[in-house]
């Protein structure tokens, strides 16, 4: 086992803040289904309440407009099978990225595959959409416009209230997912523009298995999941209570936190890439040198691949990731750095290192210190 163990892949997932272990752990005694009316019901549901209001400020929304779901993928796929439901031969287009996460790709892929019209705008060297090519696709038959905040991989922050002031003027729906943007960056639903954002709760140092979703008051809603009056029926299923009360903290903590933990992690971030680049030859930083989260950085190593620096970090006690957690096990070259232009060899040679709360300074000396040895070995093996 190696000496050190260092977590850098944040933008997988979280753990779990002190605060928010201490309620879930306090929830085990508040056993109550949230929708009984008698006493331990009407306490787990004001305490589900509480944690709604909670989520809301996150975003300056009210409470009444934040949906709870499973997590970002069914929130996702509550807005597409939404955009089924509510379409006709007026309205059937959408649009979207192809630097999407999974989940908004394979929805928008699946009402493709049943007759909507759906286009896929390309993005540039950084991961930025191309305003001229985004006017160009918006027309009277737009349904949605479904674009990410801030890129899971890449880190690349998408200009959100121009694309939804542009896609208003045609009277489009407008949704982002804004689950990696939460808590590393403000969030204002008002001021971005949007009809629908989806949460992840495990992105925050909060439980997995929670998610919420905004809509705005006049945006449908027509419910994934069917049966109970759950959600005034927009969602059926027994109320999580541990995991919300959980979400809610965690949005407390993330709302309190923010400007706290842009200062504390852009410098780190900065030191890793600084450091990388000043000790590995021929190193490539992926997308946006400016617009991009503060906690992200994705590095192509050309000559060495993916998989192999990813194993040989994580026998020098460094985790991180090649790229999506959704992707793992996939042989196929990431679709957001191919999108960027990256092509095969260099994205499979690229490493995401996605920093958190906890990371130090002498972790990314000891980061920058060790992955060189590793690529210039990797490098020595390659016969590219």
């Amino acid at each position: 086992m190696p000496d050190r163990h260092i977590y850098i892949d944040y933008n997988a997932t979280t753990p779990l803040r002190d605060e928010v272990k201490a309620v879930m752990a306090a929830d085990f005694d508040l056993f109550g289904n949230a929708s009984s009316m008698h006493s331990a019901g009407r306490q787990a549901r004001a305490r589900v309440e509480e944690a709604r209001a909670a989520v809301a400020s996150l975003l300056g929304a009210s409470a009444a407009n934040i949906l709870w779901t499973s997590g970002g993928s069914e929130s996702n796929n509550t807005v597409f099978q939404t955009m089924r439901e509510i379409a006709d031969d007026k309205r059937n287009e959408i649009i979207t990225t192809n630097i999407e996460h999974p989940c908004v790709l394979n929805s928008a892929k699946f009402l493709q595959s049943i007759g909507f019209k759906v286009i896929f705008l390309p993005v540039d060297q950084y991961g930025i959409v191309d305003m001229n090519v985004f006017e160009k696709a918006l027309n009277e038959k737009t349904l949605l416009v479904s674009i990410m905040l801030a890129n899971n991989e890449i880190g690349t922050i998408q200009d959100i209230s121009g694309i939804a002031q542009r896609a208003k003027r045609f009277g489009a729906w407008i949704h982002t997912d804004a689950v990696q943007a939460a808590g590393k960056m403000p969030l204002n639903v008002d001021e971005l523009g949007v009809d629908y954002l989806t949460l992840s709760c495990h992105k925050i140092y909060g439980p997995k298995g929670v998610g919420a979703l905004y809509f705005r008051n006049n945006a449908p809603v027509v419910p994934l999941i069917r049966g109970g009056h759950q959600e005034d029926g927009r969602r059926a299923g027994t109320y999580n209570n541990g995991a919300i009360l959980g979400f809610g903290v965690a949005a407390q903590l993330a709302l309190r936190d923010v400007d706290t933990y842009k200062n504390t992690i852009t410098p780190l971030r900065n030191r890793l890439r600084e450091g990388l680049l000043a000790h590995i030859p021929d190193c490539i930083v992926n997308g946006h040198p400016h617009d991009v989260l503060p906690n992200t950085l994705n590095v192509s190593f050309p000559g060495a691949e993916g998989e192999s620096i990813l194993l040989s970090m994580d026998l020098a006690g460094i985790e991180a990731s090649t790229g999506s957690a959704c992707a793992s096990g996939s042989l196929e070259p990431s679709h957001v750095l191919m999108a960027i232009g990256a092509g095969p060899e260099r994205a499979h040679g690229s490493i995401r290192f996605s920093l958190g709360w906890g990371i130090t300074a002498a972790d990314i000396d000891y980061i920058v210190e060790t992955v060189p040895p590793i690529i210039t070995r990797l490098r020595s093996m390659s016969t590219v």
